[in-house]
């Protein structure tokens, strides 16, 4: 298997194009207008970087990063295709350190599920040494039910033109393992196959909000948009 996000990396957006990008940018924007957050932000986990582009759109300064070069070198190209000039950092949300404080970080869509149980607090308490006093970090996990029933030990494939997937999960005590296949169209016609594998860590919202306070955060949860009320939960805090 090649490294995760290997091949998922350079499609990444364009698989997940069905999942709300649009609302769910103006959710945060709104969320860190009301929050009077300030401008300077971190977009963790950033994955192809649409939160990062939608929120340099909105005037905010933000810099995205993901533990994936894959990942990042398809948003450095999507942001020059739309003339954002963005900054895209390689950077493990569990060593993560800045040198300027950030007023917000973001976390947005699953990002933390890739956080082992043994590191929550420790990707906590990184995030919050990136913030200034009083700074907002909000975020989102697949919920347990999700991974539990709807992605554990279920397929799910794709056929398109320029791209095919295959996507088997097996469901463990503590975690989904994720079997990833590629076909990608090629300029000659061919396709070219990719394997990698991905596991995503079952965090239950007690543990999540026991680490956050552990790593000096005051947090609050919700159910997030739209049918997946109960599938995904977004946490909002403030570091004290």
């Amino acid at each position: 298997m090649e490294n995760s996000y290997s091949a998922l990396g350079r499609w990444f957006e364009y698989l997940n194009k069905d999942c709300g990008y649009e609302q769910w940018s103006q959710y945060l924007i709104e969320l860190l207008k009301n929050r009077a957050a300030g401008v300077c932000g971190l977009d963790i986990g950033c994955g192809n970087g649409y939160f990062t582009r939608a929120l340099i759109k909105a005037g905010y300064s933000v810099t995205g990063v993901d533990i994936s070069p894959h990942m990042l070198d398809k948003a450095q190209q999507l942001a020059l295709k739309e003339g954002v000039r963005a900054e895209f950092l390689l950077g493990d949300i569990t060593k993560l350190k800045v040198t300027a404080k950030k007023d917000f970080c973001i976390a947005v869509n699953d990002c933390l599920n890739y956080v082992p149980q043994s590191k929550l607090k420790a990707a906590f308490s990184h995030v919050a040494g990136c913030l200034k006093r009083g700074g907002i970090f909000i975020f989102d996990i697949s919920s347990s039910e999700k991974l539990r029933t709807v992605i554990g030990n279920n397929l799910f494939a794709e056929d398109g033109e320029d791209v095919s997937y295959m996507w088997f999960n097996s469901l463990n005590s503590d975690s989904v393992t994720m079997d990833l296949t590629f076909f990608e169209r090629l300029e000659n016609g061919d396709y070219a196959r990719s394997d990698e594998r991905h596991v995503q860590y079952i965090h239950e919202e007690e543990e999540i909000l026991r680490s956050l306070r552990e790593a000096g955060f005051d947090a609050v949860s919700e159910g997030h948009l739209g049918k997946e009320k109960r599938e995904r939960i977004n946490f909002i805090c403030t570091r004290q």
